[in-house]
């Protein structure tokens, strides 16, 4: 099935971004933490993550805030695009003053200039990357931002096979769910990428140490280490 790019990049429109940061993405985010955790063996040796982790795509913080309270020794740069998103992300900070000084919150398009050249331990990003026009925007950002052996997880959605395999996740997962985020969903899945093109993604900007894999009935994951 052909990719159909979404509208817009950024989740900006106020009503859609509150809408967003109310659903229940509980099961994706902690897929996302423990796919993080597995990555560096903090779940499975019950070591603590530690150091530098720049979240892209940080959306209103939630993945932030479970990393920091699950692991004391880390902090979080957390970019996002939209205002609307940073501004229900600040909300939810400001309800955990002990959490809220090991994250700090940027308003950035990729490629991120401002960021520390090759200064995080870490990088992360959830369900970003089939917002983009240009996907080669996040590789770069994350070659040109992470240190030698830095640990890297990148989840999105796959892009399914069919318009009707396409329906089928949307009624399955967002059964109930307000009509806009039934929409914003059908639209991210036909604006994903499949596993085959994030490895053509990943060629061109020589990151072919990061392996993609399918890690539920919908989503992928890009993970490895940098090279020292």
């Amino acid at each position: 099935m052909q990719r159909i790019p979404e509208p817009e990049e950024l989740m900006d429109d106020a009503a859609q971004a509150q809408a967003y940061a109310e659903a229940d993405f509980s099961e994706a985010n902690q897929l996302f933490v423990e796919l993080l955790e597995r990555l560096t063996k903090a779940g499975a040796q019950a070591l603590s993550l530690q150091g530098r982790l720049l979240d892209l795509g940080c959306g209103p913080a939630d993945i932030p805030l479970m990393l920091v309270r699950r692991h004391p020794q880390l902090t979080v740069d957390a970019v996002d695009g939209a205002p609307a998103m940073l501004d229900l992300a600040r909300q939810k900070l400001a309800a955990h003053p002990d959490d809220e000084p090991r994250i700090r919150l940027m308003c950035e398009h990729l490629p991120c200039p401002g960021l520390a050249a090759h200064g995080y331990d870490l990088i992360a990003s959830n369900s970003l990357l089939h917002h983009l026009a240009d996907p080669g925007v996040l590789w770069q950002t994350v070659a040109s931002c992470a240190r030698p052996g830095a640990e890297i997880l990148v989840m999105d959605l796959a892009r399914p096979d069919s318009a009707t395999a396409v329906d089928t996740l949307v009624e399955r997962y967002a059964d109930g769910a307000p009509p806009v985020l039934r929409r914003d969903f059908r639209n991210s899945l036909f604006a994903s990428y499949t596993p085959t093109e994030v490895e053509d993604q990943l060629q061109r900007a020589g990151l072919n140490q990061l392996a993609v894999t399918q890690v539920s009935d919908r989503h992928l994951a890009i993970a490895g280490k940098m090279p020292f």
